[in-house]
């Protein structure tokens, strides 16, 4: 039901405006300035403004439509075009499902939290993403005005949400895997495990990109779609091997089109070669023979920072190669093998023994 506002009045009250007005049949009011500095006329104009916001903040407004319109419309100018997709993706399917129909006013704290654990079913990533989700989705309806508190600012994650089991590839396994591909799949997998670079960012390199020391990464790849990499960071020139310019120099060798502009990696049509379709019918079922099913990109680049960090690299020197912060490479990406660990709780048994 639409609250009802009355057009209200101004009166003057030891030297200042006060505004009054009725909402609902419940007077409110405000101090507007001081006499000496607002005629009457500015007093009411000021007067008018707030009960055009008091009305706004009072109309009922559906959460669907709220997300739908001004939360989209907002957020997607912020976005990657692959974020807006992911986002956009999982909040209908989440949230504007369940609640399209329910006023924003409506919520509260522990409905909210019941939802949370009903999803606890799914992956930590998801949940938690729903869990920022509502946070955002509220905190911008408050923004405009439709409410005052945030019924989702103190949500948590389930703790039975289940957490991704991180995997990396001993060197055993990346033996295996250049074993296991052709010469294209190979240097594929090459800049993904020794260089660290992600598969978008990989098929949409071209030649002239390519230095002796480094590759130039300046755009990437989202399902056809010609972009600019993820994030500020990942805008690098990504170390090359001692041996990757030579294999891609054999590889430019017999490369159709060997121009600057051209893709290290092309269609037949000379377009961007498409990441799933060659996963799906190149990469997966030789790795799957090699027992390396369970491999894919961001395995490959999780290993990269793992043998970094085993190798004692820098650890922004770990994070200017992958092309994000310090705190991703660390807590995200590099992972610490259990041998690594043994040595040093030997190393401190030893120290305390002696």
């Amino acid at each position: 039901m639409r609250r009802r506002h009355s057009t209200g009045y101004v009166r003057k009250q030891r030297g200042k405006w006060i505004g009054a007005w009725y909402v609902d049949g419940e007077r409110t009011s405000k101090s507007l300035g001081l006499v000496k500095d607002l005629t009457k006329s500015d007093a009411k104009e000021k007067l008018a403004e707030l009960i055009k916001q008091s009305h706004h903040a009072g109309e009922i407004t559906l959460f669907g439509p709220f997300v739908e319109g001004p939360y989209f419309a907002f957020y997607c100018r912020k976005w990657k075009a692959s974020t807006a997709e992911n986002n956009k993706q999982r909040i209908r399917t989440h949230l504007v499902a369940e609640y399209r129909d329910r006023a924003l006013s409506g919520f509260k704290r522990d409905e909210l939290q019941d939802f949370l654990d009903g999803k606890a079913g799914m992956s930590f990533s998801v949940v938690d993403h729903l869990r920022w989700d509502l946070k955002q989705i509220f905190d911008m309806a408050i923004a405009e005005g439709f409410l005052r508190l945030n019924p989702a600012l103190l949500l948590f994650t389930p703790k039975s949400a289940a957490r991704p089991v991180r995997r990396t590839m001993t060197l055993e396994d990346i033996a295996a895997l250049f074993r296991a591909l052709e010469l294209r799949e190979r240097l594929i997998a090459k800049f993904a495990i020794v260089i660290g670079m992600r598969p978008g960012e990989i098929f949409a390199l071209t030649w002239g990109r390519i230095a002796e020391t480094y590759a130039k990464v300046e755009q990437r790849i989202y399902r056809g779609l010609l972009d600019t990499p993820k994030t500020h960071q990942s805008v690098r020139d990504a170390a090359l091997a001692q041996g990757a310019f030579p294999d891609l120099q054999n590889w430019r060798s017999m490369a159709v089109d060997a121009r600057a502009s051209a893709y290290v990696f092309p269609s037949e049509r000379g377009t961007a070669l498409s990441k799933d379709n060659v996963w799906r019918r190149n990469m997966l079922p030789k790795l799957a023979g090699a027992g390396l099913g369970w491999c894919n990109f961001q395995v490959m680049r999780r290993t990269h920072a793992t043998l970094m960090r085993q190798l004692k690299a820098d650890p922004k020197l770990v994070a200017d190669q992958l092309g994000h912060s310090v705190d991703v490479s660390l807590n995200i990406y590099a992972q610490s093998p259990v041998e690594g660990r043994l040595a040093l709780v030997n190393e401190l048994e030893n120290l305390l023994v002696q």
